[in-house]
């Protein structure tokens, strides 16, 4: 029972705050890069195309949002049986919710929410959009568009994920030029790509980084110990060979927060200011102390040997 309520508080956790990342990226899109007319990647940007399009031909333009949101029930439609039935319903989900924000917002933002500073209007959307996109990731969403072209063909080829998206957005991108014969506009439509790509992984990051303490010293019981009492860290000590001097030596294996690592280097210092260090930044630690594994792992049955 306590299980299923744990899975059931990190699934609403995850949906609301899916909810709120996706809130955040369609106002950076709506209020600050769309009244610009930039083009950005995924179905969003070829929504934008369609409604530029369709506004300039025909007599009624036809939203972002229901553009946005067929290609995604296209895209599904033929990745059903490749992607997962979990990818699909993630994906429908983060696809509706995007869709339904985008056909509100746009509306409420005729002009840019800074007037006259194009640049800059693009810059607070991109890092909006890219935050949103980073917040939705860490909580194992999906908003659809690219992602859904890139799981198919990593799922048929040797090519990654990230790859295909970047192949994808530069396509759309570039085919803003078609529509405004402008190329500032092509550029402005890389920014955001870029910002948005540094913006999510710095946000996915982040929230996971650790770092990673090899420590070479005479007195590692000492640090060992002192690491445990004033840091409340583990330790692990390995057996090691200093091949220059042929010397059995004791090895210290440390994991922390990367807000701790200060802490961590005063404790060494203060007992072996000699004392060997090496640090290395680590995206991902799970288990005690650290971050929990959010993945779903279907039960083994095992079959009894007759």
């Amino acid at each position: 029972m306590e299980f299923t309520k744990r899975n059931l508080w990190m699934s609403t956790r995850d949906y609301v705050f899916i909810i709120f990342g996706i809130f955040v990226y369609a106002f950076g899109f709506s209020a600050f890069i769309f009244p610009e007319k930039v083009i950005v990647g995924g179905v969003t940007g070829l929504g934008t195309i369609v409604y530029f399009l369709s506004e300039r031909y025909l007599p009624f333009a036809i939203p972002v949002a229901l553009t946005q949101y067929i290609l995604n029930l296209i895209l599904l439609a033929f990745a059903w049986h490749t992607v997962g039935k979990q990818f699909v319903i993630r994906t429908i989900f983060g696809a509706t919710v995007i869709s339904l924000f985008i056909g509100l917002l746009i509306p409420l933002f005729p002009q840019p929410l800074i007037a006259q500073q194009t640049f800059m209007n693009i810059i607070i959307g991109a890092i909006m959009c890219g935050v949103g996109v980073g917040i939705v990731f860490t909580h194992n969403g999906s908003t659809g568009g690219t992602d859904i072209v890139a799981a198919i063909v990593n799922k048929h080829s040797n090519v990654s994920i990230g790859r295909t998206m970047l192949y994808c957005d530069m396509c759309i991108i570039s085919s803003s030029f078609l529509i405004w014969k402008q190329v500032d506009t092509v550029v402005y439509g890389f920014v955001v790509l870029v910002v948005v790509t540094y913006m999510a992984d710095m946000i996915i990051n982040t929230t996971r980084q650790a770092v990673q303490f090899i420590i070479f010293s005479p007195h590692w019981e000492e640090i060992a110990t002192a690491i445990n009492n004033e840091a409340k860290r583990g330790c692990t000590v390995l057996d090691g060979t200093g091949w220059y001097s042929k010397q059995q030596v004791k090895i210290l294996l440390v994991m922390c927060r990367k807000i701790e690592s200060v802490t961590i280097f005063r404790i060494i210092k203060s007992i072996d200011e000699n004392a060997f260090i090496t640090q290395g930044n680590v995206n991902g630690v799970y288990g005690k102390g650290f971050d929990a594994l959010k993945l779903k792992v279907e039960p083994k049955h095992h079959s009894k040997e007759s």
